[in-house]
């Protein structure tokens, strides 16, 4: 099989390379929901073997379908591959192989079995509660150690959070210990690797009033009784069913397994074709109707607790959320389900219908951070926010960012009507702004590494950004990016000071002529840069 890397693909396997270059600890690669995690997966796992033919692999996931999907894609890109799987649910237990595929649930007991393993490769991590020492991960991984101490772990996932811990690299005792890379959803929309998502307003919703929160989200038997209160699921399904018309391939995500077999039946009485697939559908039976779906066969398929993680439904094009979740994790997952492309159905857009309040509780998917999380369950740890232009973890109360005074924007209210807002920060519109003047300078703080502030004069406007070249992570990789669309294979200087002399000498620097920017609040954030002449510039020029 022929295949090229897509640019985000190759820099996440180089942002690997350079954090083990200069870094001891667990990275941790974030790819947005069919952005080709498991091309990205494969290809590191091939270039590390082909330059180092004596490491050994062990690839493990919670799921069989990703297990199989990750296989698929190594064999398919290098069909000579050295692999093998351990899974019970697959009917395969090889305990050799060099690269080896195995589900946690079947080889959490048997690390002495699989002997030796250089690199650790784990699939959807935010389904690991790295807080719990006794969980089969950490008792898994601590017994891989012993064997070899000097074992190393890379994670992947689409939401590099959990519900109580925050960030995977933060809370107790975690795993990772960095973000290396992270995806730009709305860039991969424009890119035409994701698909677009589209709302409609709704004329239902579910009465959150009086639903009781355990552990941090809805109680199921609460909100259960709230979506059949006024015959709420009985107009929300009508309703998705004129909305979904013209649309042939729809998930329906319900509360519970007696309400997603409501909404089948209520399905099938208006003539759609449905099906139901919960935690409790056999395994054979869920199989064969998850591939009917999946070729065209079905058109609506209604679950309840499957269906959020490793399920590969490109021609997906209409997604319901009956149903509520404080779980902004859930609800990426969730609507990552639409965002796959599908060339062979020329699907167009990805329409999503929420009946829970959930777009107004977590705002666009491709802003959701730690700000929407509380971490430290039980020890009154204060809610925390991650600041957007260098990454520190700070008081959510905080308005300016101690570390590079970023200024968040207020917070605006919601219009009650959850299906009105917007699912992409893209969809706030953005403008682009003529670029009068650049000015950069160091902005020091006591005990933080400085980092360069550049000044954007865009008229009556002032822009600011902020470039850290001495940090770790994520913002060191942005601030590699940036240099590169200025300085082209000039190497990234590490210091700042180093940095911020070059930006004032070098007479033929690459400054942008315009940036494009989205209002939030009182304030904006740049979303691209455009290098072309002025008078080049046109309402339709490319995102550079």
């Amino acid at each position: 099989m022929a295949y090229k890397l897509r640019w985000y693909q190759q820099e996440a396997i180089e942002a690997i390379y350079q954090y083990f270059n200069s870094a001891e600890g667990n990275p941790l690669v974030c790819v947005s929901t069919g952005g080709g995690k498991s091309i990205i997966i494969a290809d590191f796992i091939r270039s590390v073997l082909e330059q180092w033919p004596g490491q050994r692999f062990l690839m493990l996931s919670h799921v069989k379908e990703i297990i199989e999907q990750n296989l698929e894609k190594l064999v398919a890109i290098w069909p000579e591959a050295p692999t093998g799987i351990y899974s019970a649910a697959i009917g395969s237990r090889n305990t050799d192989a060099q690269v080896l595929f195995a589900s946690i649930q079947s080889v959490h007991k048997r690390a002495e079995q699989l002997g030796h393993v250089d690199l650790l490769l784990i699939d959807e991590v935010h389904t690991l509660n790295s807080e719990r020492s006794e969980s089969m991960y950490a008792r898994f991984i601590a017994a891989l150690k012993v064997i070899n101490p000097n074992l190393k772990i890379i994670g992947f996932t689409a939401t590099p959070y959990r519900m109580k811990q925050g960030l995977l690299t933060q809370g107790k005792n975690p795993l990772f210990s960095d973000i290396v890379y992270e995806t730009d959803i709305q860039r991969l929309i424009d890119d035409g690797y994701l698909s677009p998502l589209s709302s409609k307003g709704g004329k239902e919703k579910i009465n959150l009033k009086g639903v009781r929160t355990r552990q941090g989200e809805f109680l199921s038997s609460d909100m259960e009784a709230a979506v059949q209160e006024n015959d709420v699921t009985e107009k929300a399904v009508a309703e998705i069913i004129e909305y979904g018309e013209g649309r042939d391939a729809w998930l329906i995500f319900c509360v519970s397994i007696a309400h997603a077999q409501q909404v089948k039946q209520l399905l099938l009485d208006a003539g759609i074709h449905a099906e139901c697939v919960t935690g409790k559908t056999p395994k054979d039976e869920r199989a064969r109707i998850l591939d009917d779906y999946k070729n065209g066969h079905i058109q609506a398929l209604t679950s309840q607790g499957v269906l959020t993680t490793g399920f590969d439904a490109p021609r997906t094009n209409l997604i319901a959320l009956l149903r509520a979740t404080k779980s902004p994790g859930l609800y990426v997952q969730i609507l990552g389900r639409g965002l796959r492309v599908s060339p062979e159905t020329d699907k167009q857009d990805c329409l999503v219908l929420d009946y829970g309040g959930n777009v107004e509780r977590h705002g666009p998917i491709d802003q959701i951070t730690i700000g929407s999380i509380k971490v430290g369950e039980g020890t009154g740890a204060p809610p925390v926010k991650e600041c957007p232009e260098c990454f520190e973890i700070i008081l959510a109360s905080l308005r300016v960012c101690p570390a590079c005074q970023y200024e968040f924007p207020e917070r605006e209210k919601h219009d009650p009507v959850a299906s009105d807002a917007a699912l992409l920060s893209a969809q706030v519109e953005p403008q682009w702004l003529e670029v009068d003047e650049v000015v950069y300078s160091i902005h020091e703080k006591f005990g933080k590494p400085p980092s360069v502030q550049v000044l954007y004069r865009c008229g009556l406007k002032t822009v600011r950004e902020w470039v850290c070249f001495q940090h770790g992570g994520y913002a060191r990789q942005k601030a590699v990016i940036w240099w590169v669309k200025r300085f082209g294979h000039t190497p990234c200087p590490a210091m700042t000071v180093d940095a911020y002399q070059l930006l004032r000498e070098t007479e033929d620097l690459k400054e942008p002529t315009r940036i494009e920017v989205i209002q939030e609040g009182r304030w904006y954030r740049i979303r691209a840069y455009d290098f072309s002449p002025p008078t080049d510039h046109s309402d339709d020029s490319s995102t550079l």
